[in-house]
């Protein structure tokens, strides 16, 4: 009996110097103790998660060490509330909890009846915010016993969690949260990167994600945003941000250049161009604003900067038919070599510019030539229409229908002009 217990505490003392091991090699792999003993797929993850009542917009900024973190971890319906999950997952959490707060439940008895059916509770962080801003979270009891700190901070209308963290990440994040300025998605990706400036997670870093969905299901109100695998998620999370906003910088500068604020026109335009850096598709838009401006310089160098950045840039050059003379540009547009698509797409810049009278004599040349389609009587009709001349913009409409009765944009402008 005495030699089977030495051989049973020998065991046991092997089986715990495994388990040190194990601890000590994978730790400085972004694995943890808790993981490898339940045979889990938990991964280090950190969160904030928000609400606008003023924008009426929920948003998720989410980070981890794995792979495709935004495609487990965040849940939103607009003016309903939102949720996240994070180390080890479970989409009941939201799914369940959105029919409870139709039910009319709150907020915390919609995560905690769901907890309490949850065999896995303890493995779990969960957050959630109902449609007037109340939030409830909690930490599973097993994540103290991970590599670094694992929490919950609940503000106003927000909270931060995470684990396998730095100490001071969340407090980091709650404070930037609150004093940052700007809209849903600008602050939640403020808190999100002092978090990570504040050492983020222990175990490293891989994907990063953002989502904010508005009441108002405006475009620029449901962004989705995702960095899935990489080297610099945050960075890149960062530079999509930037796309998105650089974007509608540049519509307000064509807004309000059209509705004789130069001034504020200069300034988006300026604002847009710092932040679509690297964003080749967005270079002819800030050439077009470029020229509508009369900055014909200025809207040169963005083609050539697309050109160099970008070997298929090429494709937009017929648009730029203006320019064909100017001495950087004269050897690389060629209106000789335009497809009738490439002259569709110089009548569509010259529309773009205001310039109708311009597009109705190149179109009249062109159709001379016999170089016609249905959309470029389209462009002609439209222009017409915008001249005030609806005879004309009759006549050239019909044609197009004529040569597509598809036409869908023909179509509708000839309805309604002979509606008016």
């Amino acid at each position: 009996m005495k030699l089977l217990n030495e051989n049973f505490r020998m065991k046991d003392l092997c089986i715990a110097i495994k388990l040190l091991f194990l601890s000590a090699t994978f730790s400085s792999l972004g694995q943890n103790l808790p993981s490898l003993v339940s045979d889990k797929n938990i991964n280090a993850t950190f969160a904030v998660l928000a609400y606008d009542e003023n924008a009426r917009e929920w948003g998720v900024a989410v980070a981890t060490n794995n792979i495709y973190v935004g495609n487990s971890t965040v849940y939103i319906e607009p003016g309903l509330g939102a949720f996240s999950v994070i180390a080890e997952t479970e989409p009941r959490y939201a799914l369940e909890g959105f029919r409870m707060l139709r039910e009319g439940k709150s907020i915390e008895e919609a995560i905690l009846e769901v907890k309490n059916k949850d065999e896995e509770a303890n493995y779990r962080q969960v957050a959630g915010i109902d449609a007037n801003g109340n939030v409830f979270a909690f930490t599973g009891k097993s994540l103290k016993y991970w590599n670094g700190m694992a929490g919950e901070l609940v503000g106003s209308q927000y909270v931060v969690l995470g684990n396998q963290l730095a100490d001071s990440v969340l407090d980091n994040m709650a404070t930037t949260f609150e004093t940052a300025r700007g809209t849903l998605a600008q602050r939640l990706l403020k808190s999100l990167l002092s978090g990570q400036k504040a050492g983020g997670q222990l175990s490293g870093k891989q994907s990063a994600a953002l989502v904010v969905k508005g009441l108002d299901n405006e475009w620029f109100n449901q962004i989705d945003l995702r960095v899935d695998n990489s080297k610099k998620p945050f960075e890149e999370l960062k530079t999509l941000v930037d796309y998105h906003y650089g974007r509608i910088r540049l519509n307000q500068a064509n807004y309000a250049w059209r509705a004789g604020n130069p001034k504020r026109a200069k300034q988006k335009l300026e604002e847009a161009e710092s932040m679509l850096q690297g964003w080749t598709g967005m270079y002819p838009r800030i050439a077009r604003v470029h020229m509508l401006m009369g900055n014909e310089y200025s809207a040169v160098q963005w083609i050539k900067r697309g050109l160099k950045e970008n070997r298929d840039f090429t494709v937009y050059l017929p648009s730029f038919y203006l320019l064909k003379g100017h001495s950087e540009l004269k050897s690389l547009i060629d209106p000789e070599t335009f497809s009738i698509k490439d002259w569709e797409s110089a009548l569509g810049m010259l529309s773009n510019l205001g310039r109708e009278t311009e597009l109705i004599t190149l179109a009249k040349e062109l159709i001379a030539k016999q170089k016609e389609s249905s959309y470029l009587y389209f462009l002609l009709g439209r222009s017409y229409y915008y001249e005030k001349e609806e005879s004309n913009a009759i006549k050239y409409l019909e044609i197009a229908l004529k040569m597509d009765a598809e036409n869908i944009e023909a179509r509708n402008l000839l309805d309604k002009i002979q509606s008016e």
